[in-house]
């Protein structure tokens, strides 16, 4: 298996704690820069459901799941 192309925020410096993704075919990896050995991999649509979950929580509101 080759080396993955791990991608991270221009707005995550370098020594931070940052979440870092790669595209692995059909699925995105994720990984903490902290943890690179723990991966965790999803479906780029459930990736997207999942930040726009995020993004809309950003305001302040709660949801109850």
């Amino acid at each position: 298996m080759s080396p993955l192309d791990w991608q991270r925020s221009s707005l995550c410096a370098e020594s931070s704690n940052c979440i870092e993704l790669a595209a692995t075919g059909p699925r995105v990896a994720i990984r903490e820069s902290t943890a690179p050995e723990v991966i965790v991999t999803t479906t780029p649509a459930r990736l997207r459901a999942f930040l726009a979950e995020v993004k809309a929580g950003a305001d302040g509101g709660a949801r109850q799941a």
